[in-house]
């Protein structure tokens, strides 16, 4: 009796060892799927990024060569800056435009219509990211909205042409097109405000200015914090937008990746380039969460 009890316990604990835990059980299909669909191709870009190619033919010698032409060459500095510069530009005037509509949205509108100024606000996304940049190409354009009604009102004589095919155009529309994703962060983190704090500021005789920036500001850098990262890192890399509104001096390093995989036959050059405004973007990225990371700490 006594030995098939002991070899019964042992029988259930290895069943025990064996038996996966059910965490590992939840975590394994999207741990699989992350794995073949994102860290997979990611492996083979940078493979591809330390070979060379012939034409069509890819050589698989190990060199830095793509590296040293990405960060060397006049043209692709240019690019890598310029989609800096126009991702910070449209970081900003995004999270300027959101966190008022956030605010309101969060401060003003009654409790029982929160729900539909949500609604309202995901409206853009049921027509296409297309659709909606040649939108902008028609408010913009030579013949577009702005002109036409300002050649009819009399104020110029003839369709202005520096609004569109330029940086501020291609600003423009990108803070449209995710203006709606960074509401959406700041909004939940102005509703986990607790309401009472502001309220002891009134008390305490601080103003409305006085208390925003003491109280409702810091309590909401957690959602500003996620919208420029919502918002920054995409930019980077959009080639959709820059192509269609940009122009020549509106293009930027995603636009020549997909020249070097499309047109120049250099794929490793293209993935050199990809993987080196991946490795720039997030770096600051980096370096903007920890300046910010005392905002990010959670209530002790």
């Amino acid at each position: 009796m006594v030995q098939a009890g002991l070899f019964h316990m042992i029988l259930r604990s290895c069943r025990r060892a064996v038996a996966p835990s059910p965490g590992l059980v939840l975590i394994s299909p999207p741990f699989l799927y992350a794995l073949i669909l994102l860290a997979a191709p990611i492996v083979g870009v940078v493979m591809l990024s330390f070979w060379s190619q012939d034409f069509l033919e890819i050589q698989r010698d190990f060199t830095f060569a793509n590296y040293q032409t990405a960060w060397t060459e006049r043209v692709y500095q240019v690019l890598m800056l310029r989609s800096i510069k126009v991702a910070l530009l449209v970081t900003v005037a995004t999270v300027l435009l959101a966190f008022p509509m956030a605010y309101f949205l969060s401060f003003h509108i009654p409790k029982r219509r929160k729900q539909l100024w949500l609604f309202l606000i995901t409206i853009p996304f049921w027509t296409s990211y297309l659709v909606r940049i040649f939108l902008w190409k028609v408010i913009l354009g030579y013949n577009g909205v702005i002109n036409g009604t300002l050649t009819t009102l009399g104020i110029i004589d003839e369709p202005l042409r520096f609004i569109l095919y330029n940086q501020a155009a291609v600003v423009m529309t990108l803070s449209h097109a995710w203006a709606p994703f960074a509401v959406l962060p700041i909004y939940v983190a102005l509703e986990k405000i607790d309401r009472s704090l502001l309220e002891a500021s009134v008390d305490l005789g601080d103003g409305p200015l006085r208390r925003f920036f003491r109280i409702t500001l810091p309590l909401a850098m957690p959602g500003v914090v996620a919208a420029v990262l919502i918002v920054f890192i995409p930019t980077v890399g959009d080639y959709i937008t820059p192509n269609l509104v940009g122009g020549p001096n509106g293009l930027m390093i995603a636009n020549m990746i997909e020249v070097q995989f499309k047109k120049a036959n250099n794929d490793p050059l293209g993935a050199a380039l990809a993987l080196s405004a991946m490795a720039l973007v997030g770096t600051m990225a980096l370096l903007f969460i920890w300046a910010t990371r005392k905002y990010l700490r959670s209530p002790s």
